[in-house]
């Protein structure tokens, strides 16, 4: 990060040397010449970082200094000190590091230190390993990179369905969708990436078989590939909406940069939108769209939105933050068809609307594990090290039901962090690592100026304790069973959530 917003860099020249006494909870903003960095105090170590995340530029010295690694408020990604290199999604980029040296009670801080030259194993001592990867999403993408970053120096196929390159797929329902990010904030890797890295991405590519025993893959247009290892990521597919009139043209769902830039592309022309479901991504698109200053309706049988997982007054206070930016909601209801612009209700009302999206939920994708006769159970079973009931083939992502070491029960969560942070396990374990999955499922969710953070995973709970105010948007809930927290949401407690995240490595461990 060079300078902040009003050009000027922050707080005191590190060069001419701070006491120890000027770091604030461990931590100190200055700069290098025209670059701010930020000190950091770890045990009896001091280091000296780029203060930004590289995901969405959160700010890192209000983030959680664990060992000798920072992690993120606002997206849980985290950081070596060391070497500045992320270690955990949603992050990718390594951030630089500086020398930081002592002179008796002060720290001087003056020479950056080169950014390390990225692994280009595969180029210089190919092995004879064939890997495949099927999926273009979170998993497969972070697996990818994972196996190159490892040392990895075989040969890396991934079979992407989709016609885009690996995208930042939260931004779709969020700020690319509402209009304030650009094209290039999608991408998580540029085309070159994967020519340079040596991974042979397949974009529009289908896979019809997977062959266990002959340990193959067909293709759709029937080529089939060998591989020695198998990570299949292939994500889930929204919901289809089964009423008449589902299948005409200004009715959408929401899942690729396609189906985003469709949207856009309606949206332009469009005055009324209708959402019908108020989950997660519903109510992103609703506030996106509200940010084109189209008028918005949202259709949903539930009582309040995001109840189910979030409680009452979560639901209560995210439904009256829509309210105040203009969305109307038509709750206990649902759409019985659709007939041009026209969606009659079940209740009778009758919505005028020249765009449709539809968020009613996303379905994993397991036609392809259960041809291949994989055991399953609403969802592809896997081992703690992400292995399939075939040896050698791996699943992670959206379509993975994993043993959940914090909740004891084994779960399936379609979260992007999840899934990234699946992708680097499965990755070290084709490599035959034996890493256990045991992190802690984490996501996020924006509307408007609000984020709401929600770590762990709670499928029911007994009870929820709220500290801080709701309303107020300052808060901390956990949401507990049998007198277990099994979760936490929280709206600007950033530092709280991690501590939270943090607290359940530990009780699991």
């Amino acid at each position: 990060m060079t300078m902040t917003e009003d050009n000027k860099p922050s707080g005191p020249d590190l060069t001419k040397g701070v006491t120890l006494a000027e770091l604030k909870d461990g931590k100190l903003l200055g700069h290098v010449g025209e670059e701010d960095v930020l000190l950091v105090q770890a045990g009896s170590e001091i280091f000296a970082i780029e203060p930004s995340c590289s995901h969405y530029h959160g700010p890192l010295a209000e983030g959680l200094v664990v060992g000798d690694t920072i992690r993120c408020p606002w997206h849980h990604a985290c950081f070596s000190l060391r070497s500045g290199e992320a270690t955990r999604p949603p992050a990718l980029n390594t951030l630089a590091v500086w020398d930081v040296t002592r002179d008796r009670d002060k720290i001087i801080v003056q020479r950056k230190r080169e950014a390390p030259k990225p692994s280009m194993a595969h180029r210089s001592a190919p092995t004879p390993d064939k890997f495949v990867i099927v999926g273009g999403g979170a998993a497969g993408f972070a697996a990818a990179e994972t196996l190159r970053r490892e040392g990895f120096a075989g040969a890396i196929t991934m079979l992407s369905s989709d016609g885009a390159m690996p995208v930042d797929r939260p931004n779709l329902s969020k700020d690319y969708l509402a209009g304030n990010a650009p094209e290039d904030w999608l991408p998580l890797r540029g085309e070159d990436y994967y020519q340079d890295a040596g991974i042979d991405l397949r974009l529009n590519t289908n896979v019809s078989a997977i062959d266990p025993k002959t340990r193959s893959v067909t293709l759709g247009n029937g080529d089939r590939l060998p591989f020695d290892r198998l990570l299949l990521a292939t994500g889930a597919e929204p919901v289809k909406l089964q009423i008449p009139g589902a299948d005409q043209p200004h009715v959408h769902t929401l899942r690729s940069v396609a189906d985003s830039r469709a949207i856009i592309k309606a949206a332009g022309s469009a005055k009324r939108v209708l959402v019908i479901g108020a989950s997660f991504i519903g109510l992103e698109v609703a506030a996106s769209l509200r940010a084109r200053k189209l008028e918005v309706h949202v259709v949903a049988p539930e009582e309040r939105p995001m109840q189910k997982v979030l409680g009452p007054d979560m639901g209560d206070f995210v439904r009256a933050l829509h309210e105040e930016n203009g969305v109307n909601f038509h709750l206990k209801d649902t759409v019985e068809k659709l007939n041009g612009t026209r969606a009659t209700l079940k209740s009778g009302a009758v919505i005028e609307t020249d765009l449709v999206v539809v968020g009613i939920g996303v379905k994993p994708r397991l036609a392809l594990a259960e041809q291949a006769g994989l055991a399953a159970d609403r969802g592809v079973s896997v081992s703690e090290y992400l292995e399939t009931s075939a040896s050698g083939i791996f699943a992670a992502g959206d379509i993975a039901r994993w043993p959940d070491p914090h909740s004891g029960q084994n779960i399936r969560v379609e979260h992007w962090v999840v899934a990234e942070r699946q992708g680097q396990t499965a990755a070290r374990n084709m490599l035959g690592k034996r890493e256990r999955f045991d992190a802690v499922p984490f996501f996020w969710s924006q509307h408007y100026d609000v984020p709401i953070n929600y770590v762990g995973h709670a499928e029911s709970f007994d009870d929820i304790a709220i500290d801080g105010s709701i309303r107020d948007k300052d808060c901390l809930l956990r949401y507990r069973k049998d007198g277990r927290v099994l979760a936490v949401a929280s709206i600007y407690r950033d530092l709280d959530n991690l501590k939270a995240e943090l607290e359940m490595e530990r009780l699991r461990a």
